[in-house]
């Protein structure tokens, strides 16, 4: 089991005037169903303000846990805020500061960036938020490193995602960070959504359902070059696949997936590799060959490139062995 993030106890912050759809999104990756061996999680959603708190869909919810619960919390999840033009209550600034301060991994979504970097616990790190509200926080938070495109930024205890679906994919990331891709994709596929996105993929995709041949075109090719990760896959040589110019090929693939080739196909295979490490025995030289990383040396470099530890010690954290 990786330690490197304490998840079982989590509060949710609830306020007034919350969207239920960004209320919901940790409840539904962290709630316990009791289900086969899914890890435990006791979520606790914490009111901010005075109950009942009105929703910005017409009705009101009310919660059995207020602002202390944050003290007991080993995760603390700031769904959104209502208006990055309004400062939240100092009461939920210093109950987010005093968590910080005790250890516990705070993670801010979609708006939820603002009350974090208001509370003063993005200064000096990256951090994410919604991509229309970016030029807007940039200029009121000059101190935080703004990550402007991207799905989501894990920053050691402290995690921030873009708007809306992205707090999915932030959700998912936590989950897999502390119990591996196996449980996430469990989870992911209970969600009927997708098991893996790269934080670093962009969060503004002008074109993300197919609307041409040449999209179905392009959709086949990735699903594809998913299914022969082993292969080395060159760009001409897919965008030969897709019966598309090399030019073309480049510019539906961003559109599709918000990314170039190369960062994807690494992407991919990272996620391959770390679900072989968690769920075979297959020795790095193995690994590395199944998921088209080549050798053990490039499988290394891409962990401590992009996960920050070893394929090794990944293993470890989460096998015992």
């Amino acid at each position: 089991m990786n330690t490197d993030i304490a998840m079982s106890r989590l509060a949710v912050v609830a306020f007034d005037r919350i969207s239920p759809f960004h209320l919901s999104v940790p409840c539904l990756v962290f709630e316990n169903r009791g289900e086969g061996d899914l890890p435990p999680f006791d979520l606790r959603v914490c009111a901010a303000e005075p109950a009942p708190l009105r929703t910005r869909a017409g009705f009101d919810i009310a919660t059995r846990h207020g602002l202390k619960s944050l003290d007991w919390a080993d995760t603390v999840i700031v769904p959104s805020w209502r208006d990055g033009e309004e400062r939240p209550p100092e009461a939920l600034l210093k109950a987010l500061r005093r968590a910080h301060e005790r250890g516990a991994h705070i993670v801010g979504l979609c708006l939820g960036a603002y009350v974090l970097a208001e509370a003063g616990l993005l200064d000096g790190r990256r951090a994410t938020t919604h991509w229309g509200w970016s030029e807007h926080f940039a200029a009121r938070y000059p101190r935080v490193e703004l990550q402007r495109d991207v799905l989501y930024v894990d920053d050691g205890r402290i995690t921030t995602s873009a708007g809306t679906a992205a707090a999915l994919d932030c959700c998912l990331h936590l989950l897999r960070r502390r119990h591996g891709a196996e449980i996430a994709n469990r989870v992911a596929r209970r969600l009927v959504v997708a098991p893996h996105r790269q934080g670093g993929q962009a969060q503004y995709i002008e074109q993300p359902l197919p609307a041409s041949a040449q999209d179905d075109r392009l959709a086949a090719v990735l699903a594809w070059a998913l299914a022969h990760l082993d292969q080395a896959h060159s760009l001409d040589a897919l965008a030969q696949r897709a019966l598309m110019s090399r030019r073309s090929f480049t510019r539906h693939f961003r559109d599709a997936t918000g990314t170039t080739v190369g960062e994807w196909l690494a992407g991919q295979r990272l996620a391959r590799a770390q679900r072989l490490l968690e769920t075979s025995e297959h020795g790095l030289d193995a690994i590395a060959a199944q998921t088209g990383f080549g050798t053990a040396a490039s499988l290394r470099q891409h962990f401590a490139a992009r996960l920050g530890t070893s394929p090794s010690a990944y293993r470890r954290g989460f096998r015992g062995v």
